[in-house]
């Protein structure tokens, strides 16, 4: 039992390391002209504009607006003034949710839609710089025993053709409802008494490694039953890559967190496109393997339920 335990404190430290290796980011920029521009446009919109406004928002405009709107009467205002102050309020308020309504939402919309269109950019060229070190990633999963009828399931997968168009369609239709169940399930244990709230981290955690590396999977055309083998039988590893960009937001408002994660993300996804047994173009801290360790159901209700 000690040594499970501390097996699965090494896999999740290790994971923690390999998300927390920002080098990669750096060396993958520095080989893809194309990458580090749109890795750019994602820190201008989401990092200088939009982070950029809730920042001025709060040290500035709501100040601002204390200060001519005034709160209700101090003991040493004027019975006159005092009589004011109640629509002062209503007004400062009405024009704080102005704010969110025609700038904030519709910005946070905004940032949404770009981002997820340009992370695929952003994966895509990651992984073309990698082609060009000769990173062989495939190599991941090769390196793992799955059981043989995930293996008979890729035998009988068709690789081309009508039927193999339809399973790739219905694979992705699969995979949002999954993960949407999924999502659901994170908030969903947040509101349980006393663990609730380590459960929501847990479950964060694994559901941002998981969109991390999909991006890399899809790349590398992995069928999705393989996909589910392989993260939940490494879910130590995967817990803790996911950590860190969870800490990051995890105690922060949702629009903030929002921003901040939309900054973080495409690094992660850099990250995981570049981690690998591979050492010709990073050093990972360690290699892909399966660890012996039990396989966790971590998708089993999202799954249930898809």
């Amino acid at each position: 039992m000690t040594a499970k335990l501390k097996q699965v404190m090494l896999l999740w430290l290790e994971g923690f390391l390999e998300a927390c290796s920002l080098h990669r980011v750096v060396i993958l920029c520095h080989k893809s002209r194309k990458l580090l521009l749109r890795t750019g446009q994602c820190f201008l919109l989401n990092g200088l504009i939009f982070l950029g406004s809730l920042g001025v928002f709060k040290w500035f405009v709501n100040p601002a607006l204390e200060w001519i709107l005034p709160d209700p009467c101090a003991p040493v205002t004027s019975q006159d003034f005092c009589s004011y102050n109640g629509s002062y309020a209503f007004l400062r308020g009405g024009l704080l949710q102005l704010f969110y309504v025609f700038w904030f939402y519709p910005m946070y919309m905004l940032s949404f839609i770009l981002s997820n269109i340009w992370y695929n950019d952003v994966a895509k060229y990651g992984f073309e710089a990698m082609e060009k070190s000769e990173l062989r990633s495939a190599e991941t999963f090769r390196q793992c025993d799955v059981p043989a009828s995930v293996n008979m399931t890729n035998a009988e997968r068709p690789s081309s053709g009508f039927g193999g168009v339809m399973i790739d369609i219905g694979e992705q239709v699969y995979s949002i409802l999954l993960l949407t169940f999924f999502f659901m399930e994170v908030y969903v244990v947040g509101v349980i008494p006393y663990i609730g709230k380590i459960l929501n981290f847990l479950l964060l955690s694994w559901m941002y490694a998981y969109y991390c590396y999909e991006y890399k999977w899809n790349f590398l055309e992995i069928p999705l039953v393989k996909r589910l083998e392989f993260f939940e039988s490494n879910w130590a590893f995967f817990a803790g890559f996911g950590s860190p960009g969870v800490l990051a937001i995890f105690f922060l408002s949702p629009l903030v967190s929002g921003a901040l994660m939309a900054i973080l993300f495409p690094l992660f996804v850099l990250t995981a496109t570049g981690s690998g047994p591979d050492k010709s173009i990073v050093a990972p801290r360690g290699t892909w393997k399966c660890a012996g360790l039990l396989r966790l159901p971590i998708f089993y209700v999202a799954n249930t339920l898809s």
